[in-house]
């Protein structure tokens, strides 16, 4: 399948949104684990933060799913997925 260099820009910025989304949602589960999210919040509104902060990464793996492009992906032009780690 050919891509026009639009729709390859548009996955490209999905893809980094999910990261985005995923980062965010991670720091939420870390804040969860380490108990710091007790200074900076209260509980209910910590909870619909979290809530948010998962629903919307789920969203973000709908919308743009980790799966390149098969041409890309034997031309070696996959770029990795950086994390915050």
């Amino acid at each position: 399948m050919s891509y026009w260099p639009s729709s390859y820009a548009l996955e490209v910025a999905a893809r980094k949104w999910r990261v985005l989304a995923d980062r965010r949602r991670a720091y939420f589960v870390e804040l969860y684990h380490s108990g710091r999210w007790k200074r900076y919040y209260g509980e209910e509104q910590f909870v619909l933060r979290l809530r948010e902060a998962i629903r919307v990464s789920e969203r973000w793996a709908e919308i743009a799913p980790w799966e390149p492009p098969a041409n890309m992906e034997a031309a070696g032009e996959v770029e990795p997925v950086r994390t915050a780690a």
